[in-house]
């Protein structure tokens, strides 16, 4: 039975430079580990809270001090010498240890990375792959590998807002992971050509490696994914689809979406579903209406936050408008929170989950999130943040718990070692891609 002797916490820098927490884990039967958290940009207002120092004088207030020093404090205090069955015995501890319903006391970083450290350092315990614990965690046997779900172009605080929507993914279809990733290459790098001669200016990258041309409309932005896809020899909508990121919350003001394009629904906005600036914002069922003409129009297989994380009286009919298309995702709408999934399970409001742990802080909380997901009959996207580390476990999680992984572009050694993990893994255990979508 696990007993930690260990625990030891540090200050490290995510690809933003931004701070982030790593902890390291010791067992007494001679297991060691290390595990870092993530951080993300575009954050639901209901997640875990991160405990940054607030001091100006050091990274702007976004220092981590105050999340190692509860790791090595209070934290160690309660969890070193313990017998500690399984996960669900540390997380228990840690939540009601800290105390408040969103773990500000101690932060949310550094109770995940001390949940994160610890699985780590019980499947070296138990000498087996991270993926396998992961799937022993949940009681679920390994089947597949995730579809990558991997982003293009982007907007939104993910690149400064040059167009309001936040990424424009590319879900190739292929049956490995390998091919995957080489079809993403070409379709990425024939967008990077053509967005260079286009808009004249250098292929430059967002927070999460996409491309960020400066687009005249969102219309635009998924008309050239399309022409990428083609360039590349492919054809949209069977060896490679698109996914969307909106991200709604964030340009959504006292009931209105900012979303700068024509509301279909008015004279003014026929036929111009996406290359006409609305003289006005739209309301939820004119946002409604924009998502269903971007869905026909293009060859969209996966919607994520198309409506705001409160605007909870529209996602019922957000997904009768969408849904036989298209994944309805909840990100910031759902924020890896149970109670809000079972919210939204009871209401008809989605048909997948983004699953992001340190939007909840411990693995047992988010491991309740997928059960609750996948009982209602939903797919499951395992995903990385906007501030990641070169720290690979959101592969091995996502290969246990995911129907789609989604990590950012295929550029950045912080997402590219998740990639080349989902490689290994896959040439580990010879499992097939997801099939999805079709």
């Amino acid at each position: 039975m696990p007993i930690i002797e260990r625990i030891v916490a540090r200050e490290i820098l995510d690809s933003r430079g931004r701070p982030t927490v790593a902890v390291t884990c010791g067992l007494r039967g001679g297991a060691v580990a290390s595990a870092s958290v993530p951080s993300g940009a575009s954050t639901g207002a209901a997640e875990a809270l991160e405990l940054r120092d607030g001091d100006p004088a050091r990274y702007r207030g976004l220092g981590c001090r105050k999340a190692v020093a509860n790791v090595d404090g209070p934290i160690a205090k309660a969890i070193l010498g313990q017998m500690l069955p399984d996960q669900i015995s540390l997380d228990t501890l840690l939540i009601d240890l800290d105390g408040t319903p969103n773990k500000s006391k101690l932060g949310a970083n550094a109770i995940l990375a001390v949940s994160l450290a610890f699985a780590r350092a019980c499947a070296a315990e138990r000498k087996v792959p991270l993926y396998q614990h992961f799937a022993d965690m949940i009681g679920q046997p390994l089947r597949t590998l995730p579809r990558p779900t991997i982003n293009l172009f982007s907007g939104g605080k993910h690149a400064g807002g040059q167009m309001p929507i936040q990424d424009i993914l590319l879900v190739p279809t292929a049956a490995t992971i390998d091919q995957c990733l080489a079809d993403t290459f070409a379709v990425f790098y024939a967008a990077a050509d053509l967005t260079s001669s286009r808009y004249q200016t250098r292929p430059l990258r967002a927070d999460e490696g996409g491309l960020a041309p400066p687009f005249a409309s969102i219309d635009d932005a998924l008309t050239d994914a399309v022409e990428s896809i083609r360039r590349a020899k492919l054809e949209p909508g069977k060896d490679v689809g698109i996914a969307l990121d909106v991200a709604s919350s964030h340009f959504f003001d006292h009931g209105f979406y900012n979303v700068g394009v024509a509301d279909p629904r008015t004279p003014q906005g026929a036929g111009a579903h996406g290359g006409v600036p609305a003289a006005q914002p739209v309301d939820s069922l004119g946002m409604i209406e924009i998502v269903r003409a971007w869905v026909r129009k293009f060859p969209i297989v996966s919607v994520e936050d198309a409506l705001a994380e409160e605007d909870w009286g529209h996602w019922p009919a957000l997904k009768d408008a969408i849904g036989k298309s298209s994944l309805v995702l909840g990100d910031d709408f759902l924020c890896t929170n149970p109670r809000r999934i079972r919210m939204a399970t009871d209401g008809g409001c989605c048909s997948a989950l983004l699953l992001k742990v340190n939007q909840i802080g411990t693995l047992t909380e988010a491991a309740e999130a997928r059960r609750l997901a996948k009982d209602a009959g939903w797919m499951v996207t395992v995903s990385a943040r906007s501030g990641e580390t070169e720290d690979n476990w959101l592969a091995d999680l996502a290969v246990a718990w995911g129907d789609q992984i989604k990590i950012g572009s295929i550029t950045q050694s912080e997402r590219l070692a998740k990639y080349n993990r989902l490689l290994e893994i896959e040439a580990e255990t010879g499992l097939p891609v997801v099939k999805w979508p079709g």
